[in-house]
């Protein structure tokens, strides 16, 4: 049977656009252009700025325009060991590392070599790690270790066993090597193919950190459309669409260096089709920007973004229940449970998120909404960590943010409410207006005085306000006229001056 899993890569002027569609439902979008370019991956001969014991971290000039930042703690992390196999019973064996340097080894401008974890994010510069590591399609090459690693999501015990042989054959000394999911029944000259284009990419890594001024891209990680290919067109995967034929190219000479099986399920989509019609895809991503995400009972999530986490309000909406109310709102808590896990991967957030479930009343309806929402979760590449139910019926969690979320990947701040969402109302503006008046009337003696406004607020003070600019004008004794301008933004106003013959809007 044919896996309902499929991957559609849309190309545009303005970037490349990969979605991935389950069931004709979008569960991911990814977004390559020239202004978010993926950083996650590359290798920097950096130059340390400063060493800061109290924050725990150092500061590395990367040649991107802020600082990159090296935590202390990812300076020797072992976190990439968690998933990974190191005998053939899957005990936790103790790997043979070796000893890493520590920060006091850090000193202000020594060059150093660091790989992009994170990428950069409001105002802070990308987060980086001294622990490098070369990804192929089927193994991951990992200088300074002494380990092999197989993925645990093979659990054939023979076919470890297999792989593990194969990759004690390749393995040079002083490395460690990772063999990767997508290896498993592959036979040994496909992993020895991969493991020549592993080490010659270290070689190159290895050659410019030596003989390139810091700071330097030593390696830069595939572009998001062929790291989705790389990373995730797996056997689930029923067929990847493209609609430009560079790209096409591109990934099918990639596909077959790899002698890859799935390179007949690769389609090129014709240029006078929009291959985001299908399955309604774009609408779909019109859908994930809206605060307001409706579930099929009537219910629905409310979405909000603020500096310093994510907000999910539950809401019955216009759900009608047949039940009792605990029923009815373990019905709806069940069913967001899905969805907010859904819009998390699809949104990709990062950071603290607090949702806010409908109340329940019952212990044991609480832990059932909570291992719904962990079983959801699994689906998620992303790490995440779970709170249990606070006192006050919240749910708190982090989600790990390696780029920059779906919102603000698309979007930029409105320059006019500054990323709040709300604008002045027409009241206000009505404030605002009189008080540059005023201060105008202490600098200049001019009497008559033309506004320019967007045509709805100028409509709205023409018509709605015509007694309070009567008595404001008689009170001040000037005369003023409101006339529309639809080259005007919203809460934005321009002010001739008659007797000046100019605009004066910025006299005050």
């Amino acid at each position: 049977m044919s896996s309902d899993k499929e991957i559609f890569i849309n190309s545009s002027v303005g970037g490349n656009r990969i979605a991935i569609v389950e069931n004709h439902e979008l569960t991911e979008l990814f977004i390559d252009s020239s202004e978010h370019r993926r950083m996650v991956g590359s290798i920097y001969k950096g130059r340390v700025q400063n060493v800061i014991p109290g924050m725990q971290a150092a500061f590395v000039d990367i040649g991107y325009e802020l600082n990159s930042f090296l935590p202390f703690s990812e300076i020797g992390n072992t976190d990439n060991l968690k998933n990974l196999s190191f005998d053939e019973d899957d005990d936790k064996k103790k790997v043979n590392k070796k000893p890493k340097a520590s920060y006091k080894d850090l000193k202000v401008n020594d060059d150093i070599l660091v790989q992009v974890i994170k990428e950069p994010f409001s105002g802070k510069g990308p987060r980086v790690t001294t622990d490098i590591s070369i990804p192929g399609s089927l193994m991951v090459l990992v200088p300074n270790e002494n380990y092999i690693g197989i993925s645990r999501k093979i659990k054939d015990k023979y076919e470890k066993r297999r792989l593990r042989k194969i990759a004690e054959t390749l393995k040079p000394e002083g490395f460690g090597l990772i063999i990767r999911t997508i290896a498993e029944g592959l036979e040994e000259e496909k992993l020895k193919a991969d493991y020549s284009r592993v080490w010659k990419t270290w070689k190159l890594v290895e050659s410019k950190s030596k003989t390139k001024k810091s700071p330097y891209v030593v390696y830069r990680d595939f572009d998001t459309s062929e790291q989705v290919v790389r990373d995730l067109f797996t056997s689930d995967i029923s067929n990847l669409y493209i609609d430009d034929k560079t790209i096409y190219k591109k990934i099918r000479k990639y596909l077959k260096e790899l002698n890859h099986e799935r390179i007949q399920n690769l389609k090129l989509i014709p240029s006078n089709k929009y291959i985001f019609d299908t399955h309604n895809i774009e609408q779909q991503i019109k859908k994930s920007f809206k605060r307001k995400v409706w579930m099929k009972s009537g219910a629905h999530l409310f979405i909000e973004h603020t500096e310093a986490m994510l907000i999910i309000d539950v809401n019955s909406g216009r759900y009608i229940g047949k039940k009792d109310h605990e029923s009815n709102s373990l019905a709806i808590n069940l069913e967001a449970s899905k969805e907010v896990a859904r819009q998390l991967k699809l949104r990709d957030i990062g950071g603290l998120i607090v949702i806010d479930f409908i109340d329940l009343q019952e212990e044991k309806n609480r832990r059932k909404v909570l291992n719904d929402f962990k079983k959801n979760l699994k689906r998620d590449r992303a790490k995440v960590s779970i709170a249990n139910f606070s006192e006050f019926g919240l749910l708190e969690m982090t989600r790990q943010r390696i780029r920059l979320d779906l919102v603000h990947t698309y979007k930029e701040e409105c320059n006019i409410c500054n990323g709040s969402g709300l604008i002045l109302s027409k009241e206000s503006m009505l404030i605002e207006i009189e008080a540059w008046i005023k201060k105008f009337k202490t600098k200049f003696s001019d009497k008559r005085l033309v506004i320019y406004l967007h045509p709805e607020e100028a409509k709205y003070i023409i018509k709605e306000k015509k007694q309070f600019i009567k008595n404001f004008l008689f009170k001040n004794w000037m005369l003023i006229d409101i006339k529309p301008n639809s080259e005007l933004a919203l809460n934005t106003f321009m002010v001739y001056s008659k007797k000046q013959r100019k605009d004066v809007t910025n006299e005050v």
